[in-house]
């Protein structure tokens, strides 16, 4: 790195990219010591760290496919996490059905999840067993019967991906991290043993010069696009749709299978998650949206396994879109492509890190900067993130982050304007709090909201005004506007009536 090495005034690490994985990194460099920068075009989360499935697991169907490392690498990282951030790591059993005729035996299974027990290090975060047809309905009586031979139960986490990310970026901070939103890195010029990076704000505002020893690109979906990135993506669209748990009240997450595609319903308050899908995709990489055809392969294979359930179109709540950023192979079906990741290092102080999964973001930092501390002669500095827990456990930590969304309150708001870099009223309804996708009432919480976040940030009648028609804009983009307005017109119309569950039972 020549003399540039010891330069006032010049950081160690810039990073690119404020999702999930570019958080790690900021985290583990500023931990050891690193004087370091994020910068994220958007918001922090904004692209696929928000967009996610929000699961933390080994990937019980890549044991199927023989990816025994990739799990063995995933189950690893999914424990670590439970350990360093509880409050984001909640365990999470998973029912799995099998089905004559389906490719998945229910003796495979049974042996595939002891197998992925002992590959979580003999301590996984509850003990896997099988399930005979009749244990398989006490747990799911609204289950599909024909050709039912029972299933396995075994455990994964459940997170809350955007406040995964805003929580290891808090970490970040508290250890030194500079962390700038919408702000983008404008151009990169090597020179003189640094990399001279010009940073610009929100539609290409003036911003500064940052000199800088390594630059991290970890900037997801938006990785191929830098000139001296060697990345090449092959990207993924996952679409998630949102309903009432009374209209599925399924006491455990449920495994549901489409020939070798694996699609779930996850249990998260009173809602339940959908998803996901698995398709190719060239469109907008800012704008992935659930179309007609998503939504409709989504409930077709929740009503073939839940047929008395008749989920419709208007029961929907809210739906998202989120890109996977694979690491390029044009052979194989999206479902195939490996989820594994890479690090290419540049001897002139570029890094690029890409692919991988949510779950295995720790161990991507960890690897990423062991290569920069090499190539800046320091180290002799160990990673420790594996070790220290990423925020305390009270206070507002505990009062605002969790899996489910906070109550809507003025007090929350201020808290994600003050101490977590909110600066629009989508920052909080999407991502800081999570309420866009948890309540149908939305637009009325989002004029609460707005009305707090002026307060707040000293904002005019005007530019909160321009904040509602942003988030409008944006809400209209998520929520497909064909969707009926609600699942009684739906049903009205299809003749048909909704069935019993055990809380319209009680109620009647």
């Amino acid at each position: 790195m020549g003399d540039a090495m010891n330069t006032p005034g010049v950081v160690d690490v810039l990073v690119v990219g404020g999702g999930i994985v570019g958080a790690g990194v900021a985290r583990d460099a500023a931990m050891r010591g690193l004087s370091t920068v994020l910068v994220d075009r958007y918001d922090f989360a904004f692209g696929t760290s928000s967009r996610s499935s929000r699961l933390l697991h080994g990937g019980l169907r890549y044991l199927a496919q023989g990816r025994v490392g990739l799990v063995r690498e995933a189950s690893h990282e999914k424990m670590i996490l439970a350990r360093i951030v509880p409050h984001l790591a909640r365990p999470l059993p998973f029912l799995f059905p099998t089905y004559k005729g389906s490719g998945w035996s229910r003796w495979k299974l049974r042996l595939g999840v002891k197998m992925y027990d002992l590959l979580c290090g003999k301590s996984n975060l509850g003990k896997s067993g099988g399930l005979s047809q009749g244990g398989m309905l006490e747990f799911l009586p609204g289950l599909r019967r024909e050709g039912l031979t029972g299933g396995v139960r075994y455990f994964d986490g459940f997170t809350n991906d955007a406040r995964l990310v805003v929580d290891t970026l808090r970490s970040a901070e508290a250890h030194g991290a500079r962390l700038l939103n919408y702000t983008s890195l404008a151009s990169a010029e090597r020179g003189a043993g640094v990399w001279a990076c010009r940073l610009a704000g929100a539609g290409g505002a003036g911003g500064e010069t940052l000199m800088a020893r390594i630059v991290v690109n970890a900037a997801g979906a938006w990785a191929e696009g830098f000139p001296a990135s060697k990345v090449h993506l092959r990207l993924t669209k996952g679409v998630h749709l949102v309903i009432d748990r009374v209209r599925l009240p399924v006491p455990d997450a449920v495994v549901m299978t489409d020939g070798k595609r694996i699609l779930f319903a996850i249990p998260w308050g009173e809602r339940v998650i959908l998803g996901t899908t698995d398709s190719d995709y060239d469109g907008p990489t800012e704008n992935p949206t659930c179309d007609a055809e998503d939504m409709a392969y989504v409930l077709r294979i929740v009503n073939r396994h839940f047929p008395a359930a008749t989920i419709v179109e208007g029961d929907v709540i809210s739906a998202w879109a989120g890109l996977r950023p694979l690491i390029a192979n044009a052979n194989g079906k999206p479902s195939d492509i490996s989820r594994a990741h890479e690090i290419h290092v540049n001897a002139d102080g570029w890094i690029d890190v890409a692919g991988g999964k949510l779950t295995t973001y720790r161990l991507m930092a960890e690897q990423t900067i062991d290569h920069a501390t090499r190539l800046l002669a320091k180290s002799d500095v160990e990673c420790r993130t594996a070790e220290e827990a990423i925020v305390s456990a009270d206070g507002a930590a505990a009062a605002f982050s969790g899996v489910a969304p906070p109550a809507v309150s003025q007090e929350a708001v201020e808290h994600f304007c003050r101490s977590e870099w909110a600066r629009h009223l989508d920052d909080v309804m999407i991502r800081r709090a999570g309420w866009h996708y948890y309540h149908r009432d939305r637009a009325e919480i989002a004029e609460r909201v707005a009305g707090w976040m002026a307060a707040a940030l000293g904002w005019s009648a005007e530019r909160t005004a321009a904040e509602l028609g942003r988030y409008g804009e944006m809400s209209r983009s998520l929520a497909p506007a064909w969707l009926p307005p609600t699942a009684a017109m739906e049903r009205e119309r299809l003749g048909e009536r909704p069935a019993a569950t055990p809380a319209t039972r009680a109620a009647s």
